[in-house]
């Protein structure tokens, strides 16, 4: 039965390398030492938040919709997922992107927030996401 890979080690939260590759149809097997790639180091989260982009084609307004959250917090998101894959500007930091997207809804409850950030110490409690990951999605909530 095939299992997702994991990229991070459960002990030590270090990266994991894939050392053994192996075809089912001819049964010849290479080992090396191979990465997971860079979608191959998403959590489950930010993989179902690229599925839902994807599905939306792009439309925040659409995405924001489907899961049920603000637009900031949406932009936030998708700002992380960007960082996550390599794929951010370098002009800006992770605290100008969490203050540009509070920016962008002043009037958006301060309830919200504390929901988001209640979450992610939550996932962090539950171990499903690191500590790294858990500081940079508060980051793009705005409660960092």
């Amino acid at each position: 039965m095939a299992r997702d890979v994991i990229s991070t080690c459960p002990v030590c939260e270090g990266e994991l390398a894939i050392t053994r590759l192996h075809c089912r149809t001819c049964g010849t097997s290479l080992e090396g030492e191979f990465g997971v790639g860079r979608f191959g180091r998403l959590s489950r989260e930010q993989l179902a938040l690229l599925e839902s982009f994807l599905r939306s084609r792009g439309n925040l307004k659409d995405l924001e919709r489907e899961l049920g959250i603000s637009y900031p917090t949406v932009r936030g998101r998708v700002e992380a997922l960007l960082r996550a894959l390599s794929l951010a500007d370098g002009d800006s930091s992770p605290a100008d992107e969490a203050e540009a997207v509070e920016a962008d809804d002043p009037n958006q409850p301060e309830a919200d927030e504390a929901t988001e950030r209640r979450a992610i110490l939550d996932r962090l409690a539950r171990r499903e996401i690191s500590a790294d990951e858990a500081a940079e999605a508060l980051r793009a909530v705005g409660g960092a």
